[in-house]
């Protein structure tokens, strides 16, 4: 199978760009399950919960709503998505500082497009940050983690790579809790990094759109260190559910309004407005509610429960897996197998996820869509192929938190643990 792997060397031309990753090893999946194979769905990024229910009968509520809505999005909505990151991160903007769109992923693709400076991406990030801005014709200039650092970026790194041409404008993408490996920074990082961001005039684009997802609820925006530098990114495909329902957010400080009202421009001439019902929707989902902060809490649990036992079987399988803070993703390495993976013919990434669906079921995506070299033998696992409705229904029926334990794993996420334990066995079998 071939994955869209970002290569800063490529000379891409549209045409020649294929389907995204997640959605490609998605639709193989799906193929697969139609020929009658048995499939562990472990490579699409999607949630695996319901949305709550008080934003879905908003949305009934507002179904009639037909009118083209101001391009900036719905007023009630950018000040309620205001007043949310006020109140949970401590950074206060206004309405006027708050851009909608339909998903976050299509206005990272206007940011780039309106802003003239190098993209830099820490390796492993989502797989769309890179293509976007090949797709726009922008330089990516990537930046090594370490595995020994949980893949996180570092302030001395960000530092290292920008005073070699330290007037140079740039953007960072930050995404934390990470998407491919549900690790996420400390206050202390955050502060460095924020130090370094401004010390360069780096706008750095913070990805949070997980940020509800932290397994603790202890999640902390970068905003709170460099407010007049840092563009917040959120949504409500992953925390609220509802990837289908294409609503992203961008909050600006006010020294980068000329950015947001360029990208309202492009915006104008492109999509023209987000869907008018999904905002009236959205209303409720950033104001919040008891039903909803339960529902979160439960959410929580079940993926913070859920994600260090897959960390601990791989890591017990001398599969070297960081232990997930948040999201639903696991990213672990297979390198020290490399020697008996290469008695098999297998070097790379992409034939070890390419053997390990063909022989196991499992459907995970290799690291080097997400940036990683080849012969690194990384993959992301994406732990949501199980029923989050039925589980979120027996999380309720409980008495104490306690009780979301591996037995509760084991009768409601019953497929995810085969689904590792199949890939453990796998590698445990090779000679």
């Amino acid at each position: 199978m071939k994955y869209n792997k970002p290569d800063i060397n490529l000379n891409l031309n549209v045409r020649g760009i294929p389907l995204s990753a997640t959605l490609a090893i998605n639709e193989k999946s799906s193929e697969l399950i139609r020929q009658g194979r048995k499939v562990y769905k472990l490579g699409l990024g999607q949630s695996p919960f319901p949305v709550p229910r008080p934003v879905v009968d908003e949305l009934k509520r507002n179904a009639f709503q037909k009118d083209y809505l101001p391009v900036k999005g719905l007023y009630e909505l950018r000040r309620a998505v205001a007043e949310y990151h006020c109140r949970m991160h401590g950074v206060c903007h206004t309405a006027e500082d708050v851009l909608i769109g339909p998903g976050s992923k299509e206005l990272m693709f206007l940011l780039q497009f309106v802003y003239y400076g190098d993209l830099l991406i820490p390796v492993p990030s989502w797989v769309s940050y890179a293509p976007q801005a090949l797709i726009i014709g922008r330089h990516v200039r990537w930046i090594r983690t370490k595995p020994e650092n949980n893949y996180k970026i570092t302030a001395e790194e960000i530092v290292q790579h920008c005073e070699k041409d330290p007037n140079k404008p740039r953007i960072v993408i930050l995404n934390y809790p990470a998407n491919p490996t549900g690790i996420t920074y400390t206050k202390n990082e955050l502060r460095a990094i924020a130090r370094a961001a401004k010390q360069f005039k780096i706008i750095l684009l913070s990805d949070e759109i997980y940020g509800e997802l932290h397994h603790k609820g202890k999640h902390n925006s970068i905003a709170q260190f460099y407010s007049e530098g840092t563009i917040i990114s959120s949504g409500l495909s992953k925390w609220c559910g509802a990837g289908g329902w294409r609503l992203g957010t961008f909050t600006f400080p006010n020294s980068l309004k000329w950015l947001q009202d360029a990208m309202a421009a492009v915006a104008s001439e492109t999509f023209t407005a987000t869907s008018a019902p999904i905002q009236y929707a959205a209303v409720k989902a950033f104001k919040g509610c008891e039903e909803i902060e339960n529902y979160l809490v439960k959410c929580r649990l079940i993926l913070g429960k859920l994600g260090y036992e897959l960390a601990k079987e791989l890591n017990k399988a001398e599969i070297q897996t960081p232990f997930p803070q948040g999201a639903f993703y696991v990213f672990p390495n297979f390198s020290s197998y490399k020697n008996k993976l290469a008695k098999r013919n297998i070097n790379t990434d992409v034939e070890l996820c390419d053997r390990i669906l063909k022989e196991t079921g499992v459907a995970i995506l290799p690291g080097s869509v997400f940036g990683c070299r080849e012969e690194d033998l990384t993959a992301r696992v994406a732990y949501v192929n199980f029923d989050g409705e039925k589980a979120l229904r027996a999380a309720e029926k409980l008495l104490l938190i306690d009780e979301i334990n591996k037995k509760f794993l084991e009768k409601y996420c019953g497929g995810t643990l085969t689904a590792i334990n199949l890939i453990c066995k796998w590698i445990n079998s090779l000679e």
